[in-house]
């Protein structure tokens, strides 16, 4: 028997019945999961069109990333991680498809130059790459740099890319609108005492992918990355012929999906590819977010969340006298103080005192082991629908690659980071229950990535220099310059 019909047969049924009626429509069918999965292969198809990309809610960007490791990548490579108030940088020697050598250093960003200029927040992150590369002896020599700025940018190349707006406290004057590649080239070039031979820009996405192929692991190769933790995104190998915003077409691109936009209204998606199956739930998360109307998806399944989205079940069910003597405390109807790891923890523990004494101190009520029991059931719930419609999206991209393939039969590799898949006690065995069954003729092994934005980005910048260089194309079917 399944935990959750265990729940289920052991929640009074005067109770059960109606905490099942209230959960309904988080249960999605699988024939419902196909219809989701169909869609998101239409989004992705706007999303790749020349003409329909502005438009489009999923918008499939172009990394300008060719290929992937194929064994001839060696030498050293410099990596800089930036994406919240501290920054890495990496050295890294790469040989025969293997990391050898890891030396890092992490440097903090203050506050003042978080929210100061563009100026001092590059000349900070070269002072420091500087004291790093005399610290490790690599004044002297010219290595390329992979660069992850986890920041919202428009890659127009893969070593020009510019800030569309800075997120997580920074405020930096003079950034947004330019190309932070060349930002960090300047302020290298202005202190005169070290040089780089060339800056990659890395998503990270398709760093996590990039790592599981360097990963000591047997066939098949990586061609999808995916994050699922406090967001979500994936990025996948796509041919160039279908890539319509890029002249090129042989060979392959690997595509920045930007999926936490799906179910987004756009003018090609009105209403919502997702509006059937929002919840009254999933509306007022939305509402009251910093962004409504944005990313509809990574609202219905990432860990930034899924919390909030069983916190307002919760109140729901109390409200009906159906948990928690039917008290709403204040701890209950304030927003976040339920987490999404509440839910790993409670997921993971069979219902004992443990589980009813950390719901009692978390959100402050009289909990009864039923109370426990329907809180467990609401978790179960909400993280089974969270799989479930991942796995719908990836089935969509591993199906689009055994067609590009014109296979019967697809054996790829998913690169996977994030606290959801990682941490989750059953996260990661529904999500890939689901996408065999979504898309039973793709085989797909999942490997967790190590370290995706330090050695992913500098295999990235490895498999860079050997690759064509390619730009998008404007309006006119020119390229950008």
């Amino acid at each position: 028997m399944s935990k959750k019909r265990k729940l289920k047969a052991e929640i009074p049924s005067d109770i059960s019945d109606k905490v099942e009626e209230t959960l309904k429509p988080f249960m999605l069918s699988m024939k419902k999961l196909r219809e989701i999965s169909s869609r998101f292969t239409k989004e992705m198809d706007n999303g790749l069109d020349k003409k329909k990309h502005q438009k489009a809610a999923v918008k499939m960007l172009p990394t300008f990333v060719r290929a992937k490791p194929d064994g001839s990548e060696r030498g050293d490579f410099l990596a800089l991680d930036l994406g919240g108030t501290n920054f890495r940088v990496l050295h890294i020697r790469v040989e025969d498809k293997k990391i050898l050598k890891v030396d890092s250093q992490i440097c903090a960003i203050p506050q003042e130059i978080m929210q100061g200029t563009g100026h001092e927040l590059f000349d900070h992150l070269a002072k420091c790459l500087g004291e790093f590369l005399e610290s490790q002896k690599l004044k002297e020599q010219k290595l390329p740099l992979g660069f992850t700025f986890s920041f919202p940018c428009e890659q127009t190349e893969i070593d020009k890319s510019i800030l569309i707006r800075w997120t997580k406290g920074f405020s930096c004057s003079g950034v947004e609108g330019k190309d932070v590649v060349q930002l960090l080239k300047d302020a290298i070039h202005k202190r005169g005492d070290y040089d780089i031979s060339s800056v990659v820009m890395v998503n990270d996405t398709v760093a996590t992918m990039m790592s599981c192929n360097q990963q000591e692991h047997e066939d098949p190769d990586c061609e999808i990355g995916m994050i699922i933790g406090t967001g979500t995104n994936a990025c996948y190998m796509e041919d160039m012929k279908n890539v319509k915003r890029c002249e090129e077409t042989e060979g392959q691109m690997c595509i920045n999906t930007e999926w936490g936009g799906f179910g987004d209204k756009s003018p090609l998606s009105d209403p919502g590819a997702l509006d059937d199956i929002l919840t009254d739930f999933d509306k007022e998360v939305d509402e009251t977010s910093i962004n409504p109307g944005v990313h509809i998806f990574e609202k219905m399944i990432s860990g930034m969340y899924l919390g909030e989205i069983v916190r307002l079940v919760l109140v729901e069910l109390t409200n009906n006298n159906l948990l928690f003597e039917g008290k709403v405390t204040v701890r209950l109807d304030t927003k976040h103080t339920f987490e999404t790891k509440h839910m790993s923890f409670i997921e993971g523990a069979r219902v004992d005192q443990e589980v009813i004494d950390t719901i009692q101190d978390l959100l402050k009520v009289r909990c009864s082991e039923d109370d426990a029991r329907v809180v467990s059931l609401v978790c179960d719930t909400i993280s089974s629908r969270s799989a479930h419609l991942c796995a719908a999206a990836l089935a969509a991209i591993a199906n689009r690659i055994r067609l590009n393939k014109a296979k019967d039969n697809l054996k790829t590799a998913v690169g996977v980071d994030g606290t959801v898949y990682k941490k989750h006690p059953n996260f990661r065995h529904k999500l890939e229950d689901a996408v065999a069954f979504l898309a039973p003729e793709c085989d797909l092994k999942f490997y967790i990535s190590e370290d995706g934005s330090g050695k992913g980005a500098a295999m990235v910048t490895a498999v860079a220099q050997r690759q064509p260089h390619s730009r998008l194309m404007n309006g006119n079917g020119e390229e950008d310059r």
